[in-house]
């Protein structure tokens, strides 16, 4: 079937390209492109047609077993999706896009241990995907604890931020950041009999800031009349 003129003309393009190669020789393993064009231009009847066309010539080809279930999933044919999409996953129990479907298709239809099932499948694969977490939260009713991974970069950063919040607080920086920054040996050090404390440097500034407003106010005071 020609594509809609209303599909993007580089697809539909592509879209008689392949399909002109795959009428010239119907073993032509150029259908499965030609079923992904169909899909990307939403033309789901036409992908169907051409994978199950393709599936006579190359019966148990997996990629294109598990793009059919999607598409009779897509045209609201879940008996046959759910039947090659378990299927699939016979032979490739590792297949995400065929267990993300039946999650999906098991849940809807009460049979929550098996969506359960492919749901595990799908985040010991990614433990961060969200569609999958979420589909177990619908299917527990808890909420899940984070990944290991998440729960430790979370404590990570949660340890960081007290660390921040300890420096930059004016008691920490008057008392305990002070006291820890002094070497045990310097608190206990005792002066000899008769000696001082060395001047603090702000004393010393001190008193050179009043050495210097004595000598302005003399100055002063000689210029008036």
């Amino acid at each position: 079937m020609a594509p809609s003129p209303r599909i993007d003309p580089a697809i539909a393009a592509e879209i008689d390209r392949l399909a002109t190669a795959v009428a010239k020789d119907p073993r032509s393993k150029e259908f499965l492109p030609l079923a992904d064009e169909y899909i990307k231009a939403g033309m789901w009847q036409e992908a169907a047609g051409v994978l199950e066309d393709g599936l006579t010539a190359y019966p148990g080809f997996v990629t294109a077993m598990a793009a059919l279930g999607r598409v009779y999933d897509q045209l609201g044919q879940t008996a046959k999706a759910k039947a090659i999409l378990e299927d699939v996953v016979k032979q490739r129990p590792d297949n995400l896009r065929a267990h993300r479907i039946l999650t999906k298709l098991y849940h809807s239809e009460g049979h929550t241990e098996l969506a359960l099932s492919s749901c595990t499948v799908i985040l010991d694969a990614n433990p961060f995907d969200e569609e999958a977490l979420s589909l177990k939260r619908a299917m527990t009713g808890a909420p899940l604890d984070a990944p290991p991974a998440k729960r430790e970069k979370k404590r990570l950063v949660a340890e960081a931020k007290s660390e921040k919040h300890k420096i930059e607080s004016p008691a920490a920086v008057g008392s305990d950041s002070i006291r820890s920054s002094t070497p045990p040996t310097e608190a206990a050090t005792v002066l000899p009999v008769g000696s001082s404390l060395p001047e603090p440097p702000f004393a010393k500034h001190a008193a050179t800031i009043a050495r210097l407003e004595a000598w302005l106010g003399t100055i002063q005071s000689r210029r008036r009349p």
